[in-house]
């Protein structure tokens, strides 16, 4: 593979997922490309392309790359769940700047790599495009769309938009969806409940979820680069919807015991029923939380083991091993 077909270009270089990424890539001897707002930092080696915004992003962004790694994206926020349930004004109002993003500025980025040359699209989706919950055995790639949110909702239409966009153009468009992602440098404010679990756990705090067998699916970030980049090499890749997880699916519960493993802070577990959980959660206005806290959400990642040979490079021990870490060392979470 040549130097122009084997750059591959990162959007949203500079976050969590993008410089893991990056990261991954260097450390394959993949040259990478970061195309991110003006001002904004890639990793070190990383050749760094500033643009003004997705929707006015110019194929000479993208010049010289085979392939396109499209992490750029409104991530889901409470803040905005929380504003859909105001009113339909604002309702719409979070739908439409999700979609100006999620689905515009993703179709906006296609066109420009398509008219620059570059062979391979991977959009980075989300479970939620499928829903929040699985229907009593894990989500597959097949299952039909019944996003949750403006968020998911976003996710589904990037997807449907930008799988018709390959058909007619020949732009090889892959689907990666994963479910959680955590790992060291995790961000407060994307993924809230995980590290207020954690902090939880690190100031012994007691937790009233001894009782929760819910499975949740997760995903490294180390793990979520592995494969993305997978995605963007492997010719079998084209066209396809991957799954992405770690490979085992921890109860709610052992999730916080392994977490306190790591962490060197046995957690502290009340039994409490899902259901009696479920009814304060109401009372104090924290349904959504708790529903996510005490509902199974299991991803069927098999399909990118058997179609590409991919590999999970990290446990999930390995993984919270990694984020406890890096938890302890940023001196844990301000409560």
């Amino acid at each position: 593979m040549s130097e122009a077909t084997g750059r591959i270009a990162i959007t949203g270089a500079n976050g969590f997922v993008g410089r893991a990424v990056s990261r991954a890539l260097l450390a394959q001897g993949i040259a990478a490309t970061g195309i991110v707002r003006r001002g904004a930092a890639c990793e070190p080696g990383v050749d760094a392309r500033s643009i003004e915004g997705l929707e006015s992003i110019a194929p000479e962004a993208l010049s010289g790359c085979g392939a396109v790694i499209h992490l750029a994206a409104r991530v889901h926020a409470m803040r905005a769940a929380a504003a859909q349930k105001k009113s339909a004004s604002q309702a719409q109002a979070v739908l439409d700047a999700y979609r100006a993003t999620n689905v515009d500025g993703a179709l906006a980025v296609a066109e420009a790599a398509r008219r620059a040359g570059v062979t391979r699209f991977v959009l980075m989706s989300s479970i939620k495009a499928l829903g929040e919950n699985d229907p009593g055995r894990p989500l597959t790639e097949d299952d039909e769309r019944r996003p949750p949110d403006a968020y998911g909702v976003s996710k589904a239409e990037a997807e449907v938009r930008l799988l018709e966009v390959g058909s007619r153009t020949g732009l090889e468009v892959v689907v990666v969806r994963p479910p959680l992602v955590y790992g060291p440098g995790v961000r407060a404010n994307l993924r809230a409940n995980f590290l207020a679990m954690m902090n939880a756990i690190a100031r012994g705090v007691p937790l009233p979820l001894g009782a929760i067998d819910a499975r949740r699916s997760l995903v490294s970030v180390e793990n979520l680069a592995s494969a993305a980049i997978e995605c963007a090499r492997d010719p079998a890749a084209a066209g396809r919807v991957f799954h992405v997880t770690d490979g085992y699916d921890p109860s709610v519960a052992e999730l916080v015991r392994k977490l306190g493993d790591h962490l060197g802070k046995p957690a502290r577990l009340i039994p409490v029923p899902a259901g009696l959980l479920r009814g304060v959660a109401k009372l104090a206005g924290k349904t959504a939380q708790i529903d996510r806290l005490t509902g199974s959400l299991r991803v069927d990642s098999s399909r990118i083991r058997d179609t590409l040979g991919w590999r999970a490079p990290q446990t999930l021990d390995e993984g919270l091993a990694a984020t406890a870490a890096w938890f302890r060392m940023a001196g844990g979470e301000k409560p």
